[in-house]
């Protein structure tokens, strides 16, 4: 094992389990291939980057992640309500997750928050966006990249 850490100009390889507070797993790559990535790279959240900053392999860490620094706070701008008629052939319930496009064609998932026979308010924000998260990590390996 090495003692390079993760830092700029690094590649990281991890497992990794992304938890909710109450302990339910949303991702994980523990019974998976680890995930590598370049330090800024934007594979990782800034904020998950920088609690793993300084970590080397063969550390395990349990990191807790405040919405700031994961999905953000939930933007109330981004809850709409819509005329219940542009959904006449959908079958509607709380929580489904509908796939919206854009003025750019641009695919935009929104989660039907409620809905009744005039309206459906639909939650265009990250699903976890608010949300208290815990980020399990073990770190296989730190390498640095050769500068160019």
């Amino acid at each position: 094992m090495t003692d390079v850490r993760i830092g700029p100009d690094k590649e990281v390889t991890l497992h990794f389990a992304l938890k909710l507070e109450n302990g339910d797993v949303v991702d994980s790559t523990f019974d998976k291939q680890p995930a590598t990535f370049k330090v800024g790279d934007g594979n990782l959240l800034p904020g998950f980057e920088q609690a793993i900053f300084g970590l080397k392999a063969g550390d395990k860490r349990s990191l807790p992640i405040a919405p700031e620094q994961g999905f953000g706070q939930g933007n109330p701008q981004n809850v709409q309500i819509m005329p219940r008629s542009q959904f006449q052939d959908m079958e509607l319930s709380e929580g489904l997750l509908v796939i919206f496009n854009d003025a750019a064609n641009t695919e935009l998932p929104g989660v039907v928050k409620t809905f009744d026979d005039n309206q459906v308010t639909i939650d265009f924000n990250h699903p976890l966006a608010g949300k208290q998260l815990q980020f399990d990590v073990e770190v296989i390996e730190v390498k640095a990249l050769d500068a160019v």
